[in-house]
């Protein structure tokens, strides 16, 4: 059953406020989109703080990204979302922000694809890093459907995340275990060493979550 317009915007303003409250976005950076139905989508406009959007500054498009209600400016990352919704029919929201350190992570060139931490394996699978991409380009689409396919959170080189689950808020929880998961590797490894789980112990924590059927695209890869 489809949630009523008015709980889908108090949603979105309210993941945008946590989003904010805890520095996953700077400035009028990152943006968040529902699926209404399987022909409307809601955004947050371009160019709004995240920490200061309104409920009436959310916009509706359709699926190709045509403005259908609303008088803000769409988002200029709408393409990428857009290509999330199509390549992931079973998804109902995307959540796409400026984690400072994945971001750091992507700017080094350290990968955060390993099974280290039970919880992150758990719910996430390894998070991979597309390739890079000039944001706001044609080519932002591109570098992650191929990943979007498999894995309900994507790390943007040099620009980002993206998380998507079957509702908004389950979207933003995976975000911010994103970064706590890239805060505990920035400090293992400057405490010198970083130890992945036995692949045994990996293999139980698929197991436990095919049992508990524990929705979203989940894909491991192994060292």
């Amino acid at each position: 059953m489809n949630k009523p317009e008015s709980e889908h915007r108090r949603e979105i303003i309210q993941v945008c406020r946590l989003m904010y409250q805890n520095k996953l976005v700077a400035a009028t950076d990152g943006n968040v989109s529902v699926r209404m139905s399987d022909d409307r989508l809601m955004f947050t406009p371009s160019g709004v703080s995240k920490g200061l959007v309104r409920e009436d500054q959310l916009i509706i498009t359709d699926m190709d990204g045509t403005l259908v209600a609303g008088t803000e400016k769409p988002t200029s990352e709408n393409r990428m979302h857009l290509a999330a919704y199509c390549e992931r029919p079973d998804i109902r929201a995307a959540v796409h922000a400026h984690p400072p350190i994945v971001t750091a992570f992507t700017v080094a060139g350290v990968s955060l694809e390993r099974c280290v931490l039970p919880e992150v394996v758990f719910h996430l699978g390894t998070v991979p890093t597309s390739r890079y991409a000039t944001p706001a380009s044609p080519q932002g689409p591109q570098v992650i459907r191929e990943l979007i396919r498999d894995h309900d959170a994507i790390i943007l080189d040099r620009h980002g995340a993206l998380t998507v689950a079957e509702n908004v808020l389950h979207a933003y929880f995976k975000l911010e275990k994103l970064e706590n998961y890239a805060q505990v590797m920035l400090y293992a490894h400057q405490l010198g060493n970083v130890q992945v789980l036995p692949r045994d112990e990996v293999e139980k924590l698929i197991e436990t979550r095919r049992q508990l059927d524990i929705s979203g695209r989940f894909s491991i890869k192994y060292e």
